[in-house]
């Protein structure tokens, strides 16, 4: 099989770029460029990719053009804006991005024959929250009170009116919370943030050390979409898909800063981020048991295991190992669990 990764170049699309390729897929990807230091460049994902293209997906034409000349069989969405707090400082590139964009690929999509199925990656911060300890189920009510969680609830309800409407490719929406693992370089990330704080002899800081977040590995919720595509291309999957960890992985932000530094076997904890911040959420958590019943996916790391990995990733590459060879070792791990 064909597949495109839009938003390839990022943290989730470098992963998926890869673990693609160690399933005998062919991989094209569309995407802005990277940032610097990114997965993609130093793993150095664009040397097998078959297209690699640089397009912003707000532009209609040129997504239109990029998507006709690939001509794939499976188109995995993940290009957006993905942070809350830059979503305040530039709200309409966030909008724009995350709305324009999709109906930009939903569009190119519907027009390209080769396509046999599509799936949408929007977000667990699409739901209405109300902070309830029970996790969210597909069904429940969508909201958003930051720029981002408003601009993927809005994209969300424009793919499922899009295939409602026009109902063509196979197409099914994928929702999935705090994803962690090695490579990531994102600003305001968790473990970014508190590995690159370890390693360089700093105290991390946590702006929100009581929030809780649904922990999961990369390679967890990137299965679950795999999983779902499979799923699209025998005529099952339509609709919309949480992938998130189970009730262990429910974990407050302090007790993921004290596990970081007991790997990393230092004596420094984590001190309290008392300035001025944006709004976000205090608990969010979901409800992947749809996807557990339906199509036979689960999770195969806990929160410890996802947390130690993300970990073992970067000290293995600090210590000078491959990050190419570092990653897909532990693909070949995750397989084979």
């Amino acid at each position: 099989m064909h597949y495109l990764v839009t938003g390839h170049t990022g943290f989730k699309g470098a992963w998926l770029t890869l673990l693609l390729e160690a399933r005998g897929h062919r991989v094209s990807g569309l995407s802005l460029d990277p940032m610097a230091g990114s997965l993609y460049e130093i793993a150095d994902n664009a040397s097998t990719l078959a297209f690699d293209l640089r397009v912003d997906i707000r532009d209609r034409d040129a997504t239109l053009a990029a998507v006709a000349e690939v001509a794939p069989d499976v188109v995995i969405h993940l290009a957006a804006q993905a942070l809350v707090r830059r979503s305040y400082i530039d709200p309409r590139e966030t909008i724009e991005t995350n709305v324009i964009g999709t109906m930009n690929m939903l569009e190119a999509v519907s027009r390209q024959p080769s396509v046999l199925a599509h799936v949408v990656a929007t977000t667990d911060k699409v739901y209405r929250n109300v902070e309830q300890e029970k996790g969210y189920v597909e069904s429940d009510p969508l909201g958003g009170d930051d720029p981002y969680s408003a601009s993927k609830a809005m994209a969300d309800l424009l793919t499922q009116s899009w295939v409602a409407s026009f109902p063509g490719t196979p197409t099914g929406i994928v929702r999935a919370g705090n994803v962690i693992g090695g490579g990531d370089v994102s600003a305001d990330r968790l473990l970014p943030d508190l590995i690159n704080a370890h390693a360089t002899g700093h105290v991390p800081e946590l702006r929100y050390p009581a929030s809780v977040r649904p922990w999961q590995h990369v390679l967890d919720c990137l299965n679950g979409y795999l999983t779902l595509a499979d799923a699209l291309l025998t005529g099952e999957g339509d609709g919309v898909w949480n992938f998130g960890p189970g009730r262990g992985s429910f974990v407050d932000v302090g007790t993921v800063a004290d596990l970081v530094s007991e790997l990393f076997e230092s004596k420094v904890r984590w001190r309290p981020d008392d300035g001025d911040h944006p709004h976000e959420a205090g608990l969010l958590s979901l409800d992947a048991s749809k996807a557990e019943s339906l199509l036979g996916w689960s999770n195969r790391l806990g929160f410890k295991e996802a947390v130690a990995w993300t970990v073992e990733w970067a000290r293995a590459t600090h210590n000078g190992e491959d990050p190419r060879e570092v990653t897909l070792r532990q693909i070949v791990e995750f397989e084979q669990l």
